[in-house]
Order: C-alpha cells, then sequence, then structure tokens
C-alpha cells in the first residue's frame, strides 16, 4: 500500500478504506433484501414500520421468522402493532400479500415468475450501479486529497503517483467485489 507508507496520507488512506468498506458492506444489506425464490427473513430487512409516529425497522419491533421455504411470519413485541406491521409489509416493494390473524402475520412468499425475476435483476444492477457510483465518489475525495498533499509539498511527485495508482487499485478491487456478489444473487434469483 503506497499511500499507507507515505506518513502525510496515511490516516487518510485508512478513512477512504473504511468508507469504501462501508460502501460495500451497505451493498451487501441491499443485497440481502433482494428477493430470491425461497422466504429469506433478510427479504424484510428495508421495511419500515409506522410505529406511534416513528418510522421503525421492522426486525426492531417484531421478530421474524422463516416458517418454510414458502412462508415468512413476524410475530411484534407489541400486538397493537400489526396491523402496522402489515400494512407496511404490503407497501413494501416486494410483491407480498400478509394476513394477519390477531396474534402473528404470515406473509406466503410466492414462486418468482420469469417476468418477476428479471425486474429483480434490474433492481440488483441499479442498486449495484449506486454502489459503484459511491465507490467512485469516495476515490475522487482520495485524488483530490492526494493532489493537494502534492501541492502543499507534503509528498513528492513520485509518492504522489504511487498513492493514485493505489487509490485505484483499492477502487477496482472494491467494485470486483461488489460485481461478484452481484452476479452470485443474480444467479441465484434467476435459478428456477
Amino acid at each position: 500500500m503506497a499511500m499507507a507508507n507515505v506518513p502525510a496520507l496515511k490516516d487518510e488512506f485508512v478513512k477512504l478504506k473504511t468508507r469504501m468498506d462501508k460502501a460495500v458492506s451497505d451493498f451487501q444489506t441491499h443485497m440481502g433484501g433482494v428477493r430470491t425464490g425461497r422466504a429469506n427473513i433478510h427479504m424484510l430487512d428495508n421495511v419500515k414500520v409506522d410505529y406511534y409516529g416513528t418510522e421503525m425497522p421492522l426486525n426492531q419491533i417484531a421478530q421474524v421468522h422463516a416458517a418454510d421455504a414458502q412462508m415468512l411470519t413476524v410475530q411484534p413485541f407489541d400486538p397493537s402493532s400489526l396491523p402496522a406491521i402489515e400494512k407496511a409489509v404490503r407497501a413494501g416493494d416486494l410483491g407480498f400479500n400478509p394476513q394477519n390473524d390477531g396474534k402473528i402475520v404470515r406473509i406466503p412468499v410466492p414462486a418468482l415468475t420469469e417476468e418477476r425475476r428479471k425486474e429483480m435483476v434490474k433492481h440488483l444492477h441499479k442498486i449495484l450501479e449506486d454502489h459503484r457510483t459511491a465507490v467512485r465518489n469516495i476515490r475522487r475525495d482520495g485524488n483530490d486529497l492526494i493532489k493537494k498533499a502534492m501541492k502543499d509539498k507534503k509528498v513528492s511527485e513520485d509518492e504522489e503517483r504511487r498513492a493514485l495508482e493505489e487509490m485505484q487499485k483499492l477502487t477496482d478491487a472494491e467494485i470486483k467485489k461488489m460485481e461478484e456478489m452481484s452476479a452470485a444473487k443474480e444467479k441465484e434469483v434467476m435459478q428456477v
């Protein structure tokens, strides 16, 4: 790591690497919410419920279980929140039709149609592109820092060149990681 070896840039490099890792982690979280043909508790990770006037993540106000491959169950900690949970799941863009039996919300996970699978893959590509852009923006910030350090004579021209190359390598590695995760998820979504 050329940038990590330059004392003037070491702290900044650690911050930039941390920001890129967070972008990849966020991508992984969003990807978990993309539906496949099987019931998965992470499908509901992005569902927010209006709980006494506050938007709360579903998993903070209820227990979510994958009863089997085609059924999710949501058991609220507070039974009075059942209608709000049912409404939030229905409003989420997941194509679910939850049923409330007064104690628990059952969510049948229908098998994906070919058309819906293609929509999911498009959605996955959009998430990937958003996160690629985030990583590139972090690279731009890093390059700006390196150029400023050069201008302020904190680093030599050789150190600047090596640091810029290192920044590009890091960016390429993080994007490749996300593309590989995306390809695996796409394969999973398209599998019948």
